[in-house]
């Protein structure tokens, strides 16, 4: 056997690990986000109840293997060096499509990243194949692929994605409808019933999608149910009905029972269907070496993977509890989750996407055709179906993504349009139709607002559009990584194996830790009134030195044009304004916890923030145009202009040092200090602009560098400006908190 295979062995053993990690990371959202975004119980509770599903759906997976050995090509028409080449393609491809998705906070489908991935990489190896025999042509690839099974999935993805989108608006309309937002009173009545409903669709999902292939269930047993289904399903409403009208009685909320059974349910099936996703091919490998091992024939024609797979159970175990530390420890999973928790908030919050032609397109026209549904539709009948959705007030609402009721919805509503799915052998994808039930539900419980409808629908769009992506660079990925192992050997497979661990560890350790570092919020979200003087001060001092230290180190590189230095200048500068701004758009949420208090402290609190933003801004506007300076390679500044900027850093950072004191200190009886400082500086400034205009005069300088120089002079007039200006409002906001309320200073 030729140690080229054993090496690709072991790359996809170490692959499907990684592999795991990264897919788990993706598709928890699939049956985590409903009881995320409604906080039914605390987070380990829940991540217990999704890893229990996990471990039995791991143990039921085994008859789903086949989709990797012979689902997209004909093993028989490739041998065993070919094959190990195909499948090592696909697992390298896989890995880095679904890492770069985590990295960029977006669901996808791993069963179509496999598929597609399987069907280029086989497209790779059929091409090569093809090349080397003069007796075949490229119109013969058909011999090698079932090409069928990606047109399939294509019209899946369409299918899947309407349909599911326009069931989730209709079941949340009509439970709205029933229950309202208050929904007490109604609950009490009918919850019993309308919780059994989602009750049945979820076990009847378990069973028919998360563990058909377990054996744990005969064929006649499955048969019998399926023609007997609507006795099957009433026997079973009433009975599940009646149980939880008992627990209900007896003070359970069984709401919460529903919610976390179709979580369990849903992890049930996602690791039942999903692990051929991650494991799957890396098991085909393995047996396609001891296949060809046991022959002694290198050569030979893999047509024994034809054969149903049998998997050891102790590796479908060790894959289940490498999900499971995934699902506890892994923050891409909860970034991934958070796209679709935003997506669909009920809350006015700072949105995470911008709006696009076709987002404001379509509001537009969903205002106009408002506009003739009122006109239509008698005022009463209006007014009734208005009170069914009005929101609780915001302080009764709690820091949920969303009710109880939208996350039953959520889960029964997409376990029963995947269990349809599957009985009518469509081949839905899990992520596709919980996200659209999701989006769908958001829309008809008017969660979309005016306000966030553009954002939200332009998200949609971006994560629609990523589940093309998804098909199209699965297979160019696959399919180039698979053409260079085929054709290249040995060579080909470390300069790829090292290109990709790069690409891995670039994502998973320092852009991961880049995203980790975020600058502390002015006002935690769960900070009362009382908590706004001291969180407000504290951030404002961490901030303004954050400032201080970038405003130095940016003229420190600039004058030894050191553009690594730089550019992260222009991060930190980026993060600092991002968050600023967060909490400037933000404000209204903090400003209710003022409501209790006299009008001024809440103004006085908006003009920090203002002027906190403004600062940031000139920083910013300092750092990039500095970093592009340098980064194209223009000519530094200067001996005359570096010289006239140390001076002003000097001054620069004794102002700053005197605010941050007296922001430390909580004393701000050197005010007008400050003021004469200001001052002094806005006089150097003036003669540093009037020496540059000398300069021009009598020297043939560079003309962006002085242009920069100008850029800086100004936007570090605007920095100083707005520091005293907040230092000035912090100080006000801090004597009426004080006064106001007898805070210890």
């Amino acid at each position: 056997m030729s140690p080229i295979f054993t090496v690709i062995i072991i790359i996809l053993a170490l692959l499907a690990v990684l592999d795991l990690i990264v897919g788990v990371a993706n598709d928890a959202v699939n049956f985590l986000n409903s009881a995320l975004g409604a906080k039914v119980a605390p987070m380990k509770v829940i991540l217990g109840v999704a890893a229990l599903g996990i471990l039995v759906g791991v143990v039921t997976s085994n008859g789903m293997m086949e989709v990797a050995r012979k689902g997209v090509f004909y093993p028989e028409m490739f041998s065993f060096n070919e094959i190990m080449f195909l499948f090592a393609g696909v697992m390298l491809a896989d890995v880095i499509l679904l890492n770069t998705f985590n990295s960029l906070g977006l669901p996808t489908s791993t069963t179509v990243s496999l598929i597609f991935e399987l069907l280029g990489s086989a497209v790779a190896v059929a091409v090569y194949k093809i090349s080397q025999d003069s007796g075949l042509t490229i119109a013969d690839v058909g011999q090698f692929i079932n090409s069928g099974k990606a047109l399939v999935m294509i019209s899946g993805i369409l299918v899947s994605v309407a349909i599911s989108f326009v069931v989730g608006s209709v079941l949340m309309y009509f439970s709205r409808m029933l229950f309202s937002f208050k929904y007490a009173k109604a609950f009490s009545r009918y919850g019993a019933f309308w919780c059994g409903i989602s009750i049945v669709g979820i076990l009847y999902f378990a069973i028919f999608k998360g563990m058909k292939s377990s054996g744990l269930f005969t064929e006649e047993f499955l048969h019998d149910i399926n023609n007997n289904i609507f006795t099957v399903l009433l026997v079973a409403w009433i009975a599940s009905s009646a149980i939880l009208l008992l627990l209900q009685k007896l003070k359970v909320n069984i709401l919460k029972i529903t919610i976390l059974s179709g979580t369990f349910a849903l992890a049930l099936a996602f690791a039942g269907n999903d692990l051929v996703n991650f494991i799957g091919v890396p098991i085909a490998g393995i047996d396609s070496y001891n296949i060809a091992l046991n022959s002694g024939n290198e050569s030979m024609m893999m047509a024994e993977l034809s054969k149903p797979a049998q998997v050891n159970p102790l590796i479908l175990i060790l894959a289940g509890i490498i999900m499971i530390l995934t699902l506890f420890f892994s923050r891409s999973a909860m970034r991934v989750a958070q796209t679709q928790l935003d997506l669909s908030s009920q809350h006015t919050q700072d949105e995470k996407f911008g709006s696009s032609l076709f987002s404001r397109t379509l509001v537009r026209f969903a205002i106009a055709a408002n506009s003739v549904y009122k006109k239509l539709m008698p005022a009463s009948v209006a007014s009734s179906i208005d009170r069914r959705f009005t929101q609780l007030p915001e302080n009764e609402r709690g820091n949920v993504a969303y009710d109880n009721v939208r996350a039953v919805v959520n889960l029964a509503a997409a376990a029963i349009l995947i269990c349809i799915g599957t009985s009518f052998k469509l081949p839905l994808s899990t992520t596709y139709v919980v996200f659209m039930v999701a989006m769908g539900s958001s829309l008809a419980d008017r969660a979309w607002g005016r306000d966030s409808a553009v954002y939200r629908i332009t998200g949609v769009m971006v994560v629609i559009s990523g589940w093309f992506m998804t098909a199209i660079a699965g297979f160019v990925i696959a399919f180039i990584i698979a053409s260079s192992l085929v054709w290249g050997g040995w060579p080909a497979l470390i300069i790829v194996v090292i290109i990709c661990g790069y690409a891995l560890c670039y994502n998973l350790i320092f852009k991961s830790k880049k995203k980790d570092e975020n600058i502390a919020p002015i006002i935690a979200d769960n900070s009362d009134a009382k908590d706004v003087l001291y969180s407000c001060t504290k951030s404002v001092c961490t901030l303004m030195e954050e400032l201080s230290a970038i405003y130095n180190h940016v003229l420190v590189a600039l004058f030894t044009e050191n553009r690594k230095v730089l550019k992260e200048t222009v991060l930190q500068s980026e993060a600092i304004y991002k968050e600023t701004t967060k909490h400037k758009y933000g404000i209204f949420d903090t400003l209710k916890k003022l409501q209790e208090q006299n009008i001024e402290t809440g103004h006085y609190y908006v003009q920090v923030v203002d002027y906190l933003n403004e600062t940031a801004k000139a920083l910013l506007h300092i750092t990039r145009p500095a970093y592009e300076h340098i980064n194209n390679n223009h000519k530094g500044l200067s001996e005359e202009q570096i010289n006239d900027l140390k001076i002003i850093n000097d001054e620069v950072d004794n102002i700053f040092n005197k605010v941050n004191d007296m922001l430390r200190a909580k004393d701000f009886s050197q005010l007008d200090e400050v003021l004469e400082m200001r001052d002094r500086l806005f006089d150097t400034i003036a003669e540093c602009i009037k020496n540059q205009i000398r300069r021009l005069k009598t020297q043939d300088g560079s003309t962006k560098a002085s242009a920069l120089y100008m850029n800086i002079l100004s936007e570090t007039k605007i920095i100083v400006l707005q520091s005293r200006n907040l230092l000035k409002s912090e100080a006000y906001f801090l004597n009426k908190m004080v006064n106001e309320h007898n805070y210890d200073e």
